[in-house]
């Protein structure tokens, strides 16, 4: 069942910060022969653009070695090169979300107050509207406003919203947003959560609450696990989603903001140190602006390559 179009424009638009701290070195590089200086130019357009300095220093590496060799002697050719590794660091994987066999599909969103948790959440309502009835769960009662920042995009999107007071207890939330989905025949339900609690054992307890009330529910809810982090953040987005990871099981990443940020080379690193795929990127700043990740438009785009 697909759920969002391959989009590369809006990918390539969304990018063009980080691409340009990138293409810009290949310019300067394009019809020379590369050395060890251009070689390491581009590792430093690598950190600049977030992509970690292991990471950078492994296809720097890999590079390097291919240069030596004689495979690879030119600008052009050592873009192509890194691309190809790129491409093969990402692997197959696609946006996509795990469906339930039957009933709703219960879809757990979880991040930082600030990462972009509750726009990335209406993205995703407006985006699966297009496919069946959508009702959210405003689980996200410790942050003041946030349950009424939910309600005015619900409003606006003109999908069921189920509301607990400030403060209620979100695992009570949960379930009476899984018992409103089923009896409103919904096809899916997104549950908002609590952003970063005080301690790491605390927020490990209320996700795994949420997740017992949802599955008593709803056979095998969640079906999927969100962690939506700010790509604005760069390698403090790394550092969020270990935390997260080490807490609860995390199924793919959100990586919000993509269109306002050089550092877009996060998503590379994110996937290389955690192994968690990010599933989809935000472009902008329309509900319409939750586009499918996938590795080989999001290379192409990262790199300024024009591939038919």
């Amino acid at each position: 069942m697909g759920l969002f179009r391959r989009a590369t424009d809006a990918l390539r638009s969304g990018l063009a910060k980080t691409r340009t701290a990138l293409t810009g070195v290949f310019s300067t590089l394009a019809g020379r022969k590369i050395d060890e200086e251009a070689l390491q130019t581009i590792e430093a357009s690598l950190l600049r653009a977030d992509v970690g300095p292991a990471l950078s220093k492994a296809l720097i590496d890999s590079l390097r070695a291919a240069w030596r060799q004689g495979k690879v002697t030119t600008g052009e050719e050592a873009r192509d090169h890194l691309a190809e590794d790129l491409r093969s660091r990402l692997g197959e994987h696609h946006g996509s979300i795990t469906y339930a066999e039957s009933g709703p599909t219960v879809i757990l969103v979880v991040g930082v107050n600030g990462a972009g948790k509750t726009t990335s959440i209406a993205k995703l309502a407006k985006r699966l509207s297009a496919e069946g009835k959508v009702v959210l769960a405003a689980a996200d009662t410790f942050r003041a406003g946030a349950v009424q920042q939910l309600g005015v995009w619900a409003e606006r999107l003109n999908v069921e919203i189920i509301k607990g007071k400030e403060g209620a207890d979100p695992a009570a939330v949960a379930w009476d947003g899984a018992e409103a989905a089923v009896a409103r025949e919904a096809d899916f339900l997104i549950v908002d959560t609590a952003g970063r609690l005080h301690v790491q054992e605390e927020l490990m307890r209320q996700l795994s609450k949420i997740k017992e009330v949802l599955g008593r529910i709803i056979p095998n809810a969640p079906h999927e696990s969100l962690l939506v982090l700010d790509a604005t953040a760069g390698q403090n987005g790394l550092r969020q989603a270990e935390h997260f990871l080490a807490a609860a099981s995390i199924d793919g990443i959100v990586l919000a903001k993509l269109d306002g940020t050089a550092r877009g080379g996060v998503a590379l690193s994110i996937h290389e140190h955690t192994g968690v795929p990010v599933k989809f990127v935000g472009t902008g700043e329309r509900p319409e602006d939750l586009e499918v990740f996938d590795p080989e438009p999001y290379v192409d785009a990262l790199l300024g390559l024009n591939r038919a």
